[in-house]
């Protein structure tokens, strides 16, 4: 059975500026208003993680100082360790995420550590959100591929997730990291997740490096899952495929999901033009196909 409304978790402004060229913070903040005022109520609005790796997010303190909030808007921000959790709580996110893996080497390539060190390292982290009553989300990296192992054991995405959510993640999104999965693929690990996890905790992160996402998205749908993170404008390429598109533009997902008959809660031509005003601060068309068409009307 189809979800009656489906919550859209918007990572451009975080998940995607991160893997584009440098923006001024006012046009950081000029988008994240706009996601706001077209219906959008959950916002990664920034990432807490050193400057030195990632210098795209090393204005998130003044984002979130800055913006303009609003009451029915969830701000969240990325804190890989206590430090940028800190930070966070600083600056004043309205909650935190962390981030693990399902693949042992991604896990060792990308944050240096064992996914079983990974996890402890979250462990002061969960300590202190909940000491401050900040609520955690926890993402969970290759579900369904690995640039370095290829296929990943099903059995072992739903592990990692369970364990997350049993430290108190209050939700779980299961991120396919390069875009490598496809429909019956997506639908089983979903199914597998949910064995450990319940669905109605689990949101789906799908990259579109292969084309696949809508299409992945779909065939979980009726699985009880009604949380889809996507960036708008297709912000933030994919670093481990040269030159081919990552995130899922949230348009396109949009676009399908009311077609379908299924509520979001967005106006879909606003955010078109949110999606084109962002693109052009990077001197680039928009990667949404359905804002291109909307906007060539």
């Amino acid at each position: 059975m189809l979800p009656h409304k489906v919550s859209i978790f918007e990572v451009g402004a975080r998940d995607g500026l991160q893997n584009e060229l440098p923006v001024s913070t006012q046009d950081k903040l000029t988008l994240i208003d706009q996601l706001a005022d077209v219906g959008v109520t959950r916002i990664e609005a920034g990432s807490f993680v050193s400057p030195k790796w990632v210098p795209q997010m090393a204005d998130s303190g003044d984002i979130f100082k800055q913006l303009t909030r609003k009451p029915d808007v969830v701000y969240s921000a990325l804190t890989p360790n206590l430090k940028g959790l800190e930070l966070a709580l600083d600056a004043g996110a309205d909650e935190v995420a962390i981030f693990g893996a399902a693949s042992e080497t991604f896990s060792q390539r990308n944050i240096n550590c064992s996914i079983e060190e990974s996890i402890a390292r979250f462990e002061p982290v969960m300590a202190m959100a909940k000491a401050r009553n900040i609520p955690v989300r926890g993402y969970v990296s290759c579900v369904l591929g690995c640039p370095y192992e290829g296929d990943i054991e099903i059995d072992e995405v739903a592990r990692v997730s369970e364990i997350l959510y049993k430290m108190g993640c209050y939700e779980i999104s299961l991120g396919d990291t390069i875009g490598v999965g496809t429909p019956i693929k997506a639908r089983k690990m979903v199914e597998a997740v949910a064995k450990l996890v319940p669905v109605e905790k689990l949101a789906l992160h799908f990259h579109d490096t292969y084309g696949q996402a809508l299409a992945n998205i779909q065939a979980c749908l009726d699985t009880g899952i009604s949380v889809i993170d996507s960036s708008v404008a297709g912000l933030g390429g994919c670093p481990y495929a040269k030159g081919a598109s990552g995130n899922l533009a949230t348009e396109d997902v949009v676009y399908m999901l009311h077609g379908m008959g299924i509520e979001t809660g967005i106006d879909l031509h606003k955010l078109a033009k949110a999606g084109q005003q962002i693109s052009a601060a990077l001197g680039r068309l928009t990667g949404s196909k359905v804002a291109q068409a909307i906007c060539s009307e």
